[in-house]
């Protein structure tokens, strides 16, 4: 166990023995550091993850809705709905972190894992960031069976019915490049 590898480094420390301690440290808890990995999917990219896992957040078997549905309700009733573009949590709406699917890495890439369709899932932001470089044993959390899209669709008909009854929506350039997303997630 770590905390023991720490206790006995302290224990070596205790005595004046740096070099017993620091070899503990390198032999049995060695630093790692991580690679510093960006991503930046598309919106079709996500899209078609999100289809693929039915929009149900992989690490907690909840519910998620498709990102433009919030940005929507944003820019139709801000006063009950706020967005803030830098997502600061004083001013945008919780569902943007509960309800918000993106895309994780099961073993981060960080840690070696494969930046590939196999490694990755949906998750709410809320799990993603909690998520951060960590792979699930640490965390105690497991990978849920993704959904069905017949059980829950993460509003996507919603949407294209809405947008099809109010095609301004389109004017708004987020809500313009989900909906192209969608679209072709659907020819598919």
């Amino acid at each position: 166990m770590e905390y023991g590898i720490i206790s006995r480094v302290c224990k070596a420390l205790a005595e004046e023995e740096i070099e017993v301690a620091k070899s503990i440290i390198e032999m049995e808890y060695p630093h790692r550091p991580l690679k510093a990995t960006g991503r930046n999917y598309t919106e079709y990219q996500s899209t078609i993850i999100f289809i693929r896992d039915g929009f149900i957040d992989r690490y907690s078997g909840k519910r998620l809705v498709f990102p433009p549905i919030l940005r929507l309700l944003s820019k139709l009733i801000p006063e009950v709905f706020p967005f803030q573009k830098n997502w600061k949590m004083t001013e945008c709406h919780i569902a943007y972190w509960q309800l918000f699917p993106t895309i994780d890495h099961i073993i981060p890439v960080a840690s070696g894992g494969q930046d590939e369709d196999r490694n990755r899932v949906t998750t709410s932001m809320l799990r993603n960031s909690a998520k951060s470089n960590w792979l699930l044993e640490d965390l105690g959390w497991e990978l849920y069976p993704p959904g069905e899209l017949k059980e829950w669709d993460g509003l996507i008909h919603w949407f294209i019915e809405y947008v099809e009854n109010h095609p301004g929506s389109l004017n708004v350039p987020y809500i313009y490049k989900w909906h192209k997303a969608l679209i072709r997630a659907n020819e598919i």
